[in-house]
């Protein structure tokens, strides 16, 4: 069952314009953001210069694209664990709400406004409204999720309930005892809540009064949205975006994919290069938010996808992303974290009895699960081991020793991700 209804209206006057003149609207804003980010940031600036460009240059989509992406590793080599991260800011941290951290580390700077990360229109097209009461799952601690995505709620005049993560049987109290409306989490989590609660002998649909779900930070099997959504007769719509940026696309009530907000500029490139590519060819997602304090211009954000163009029901004139279809280099996102294998790196070289590893990544039964294949030379602890790499990779692995005869072979790589998606 799928109980969505069409939101009645539109959040910005952008999502319903034609396209001609929405690119004209943000062409001109566009022009803007680089005038201020030459002006104030030494990265934009260098990186600008660099290409023997000067903002008068951008005169057209054309020359916009002579502009070299920022890379997520490049981010990372900026901030250069939070020294260089100055240079990426327009008015240093006086103009700041928040700084959030995230694997790697990345920092990732809050700048004002009271939906900063413009998630705002997505809450709005999954049907979220003035009276819901709704139970945040992402986590409050370090990490953007949960503010990221409560300040849009309480823009919509929503009243939030700041559960974070995990604590099941709390989350089913909280759910059964106040009428929570809307939920914000990941899909496969609110399976889990589902099978928890049944096996307290609730009954879904006379227990809990779930109305929608907005999930993200995973990607969303066709054959679990439908299993969840039938279990509480509800409605999961998923949005995109990344900790740096925030939103890039959500879904509407058509399910024609993941319309791209108004609040930016998405292009789909060829990975490497960053030469825009049309639609419905698969690329990189690259992604310039409309934001002042932290110009973040041409992301590059290593996930791939490409673009469909053809006109949406729902009456939003914007191209969709056509789902999250692979990564461009060597991470994978696991449980809303991005795995980088220097960071497993790190925590190997701790145990020299550690000759070599792999980290394996599946989903079975739709779950995410993550294996570290170890070769060892003498014994390993393998419980310090699993606790190290949680604690720097925020993600708990399964560790197997590999039987002496069986080796993993120089150069094989150090990531697979072996799971699959109908």
């Amino acid at each position: 069952m799928d109980a969505a209804k069409p939101a009645s209206g539109l959040y910005s006057p952008l999502e319903g314009m034609d396209r001609e003149a929405v690119a004209a609207r943000k062409f001109d804003r566009l022009g803007e953001l680089l005038n201020h980010a030459f002006a104030h940031s030494g990265e934009f600036r260098s990186r600008l210069e660099a290409a023997g460009l000067v903002p008068s240059d951008i005169a057209s989509w054309d020359d916009f694209a002579r502009i070299p992406p920022l890379g997520k590793k490049q981010l990372l080599a900026l901030q250069d664990g939070g020294a260089g991260l100055a240079r990426l800011l327009t008015g240093g941290v006086a103009g700041l709400r928040r700084i959030y951290q995230s694997p790697g580390p990345l920092y990732d700077p809050e700048g004002p406004g009271p939906d900063y990360w413009g998630w705002a229109e997505a809450f709005y097209a999954a049907g979220f409204a003035r009276g819901d009461l709704v139970q945040m799952t992402f986590s409050y601690h370090l990490t953007p999720a949960g503010l990221m995505l409560e300040e849009p709620l309480l823009e919509l005049g929503c009243a939030v309930i700041p559960a974070g993560p995990g604590n099941t049987d709390v989350q089913i109290d909280l759910m059964t005892r106040l009428p929570v409306t809307g939920f914000v989490g990941m899909t496969s989590y609110l399976d889990v809540i589902a099978d928890k609660a049944r096996e307290r002998g609730l009954d879904l649909h006379r227990d809990f009064r779930l109305r929608t779900a907005f999930v993200a930070a995973e990607r969303l099997p066709e054959s679990l949205r439908q299993k969840v959504q039938d279990a509480f007769a509800m409605t999961i719509r998923q949005g995109y975006g990344t900790a740096d940026v925030g939103c890039i696309a959500y879904e509407c009530s058509e399910l024609t994919g993941m319309h791209v907000s108004s609040r930016g500029i998405l292009e789909i490139c060829e990975p490497g290069t960053g030469r825009p590519l049309p639609a419905g060819e698969i690329g990189e997602v690259v992604f310039t938010p409309f934001v002042n304090a932290y110009p973040l211009i041409r992301l590059a954000t290593g996930d791939l996808s490409r673009l469909d163009d053809a006109p949406c029901p729902c009456g939003r004139t914007s191209p969709r992303l056509t789902g999250i279809l692979g990564r461009a280099d060597d991470t994978a996102k696991v449980k809303g974290q991005f795995i980088y294998p220097a960071q497993a790196a790190e925590v190997a070289a701790g145990f020299p009895a550690i000759a070599a590893w792999q980290i394996v990544v599946r989903n079975p039964d739709g779950k995410d699960a993550i294996e570290v294949r170890l070769c060892c030379s003498e014994p390993l602890d393998t419980a310090a081991f699993a606790a190290r790499f949680q604690e720097r990779l925020k993600l708990r692995p399964q560790v197997t020793v590999l039987p002496a005869e069986e080796t993993i072979a120089p150069g094989a790589p150090r990531l697979i991700d072996q799971r699959r998606f109908d």
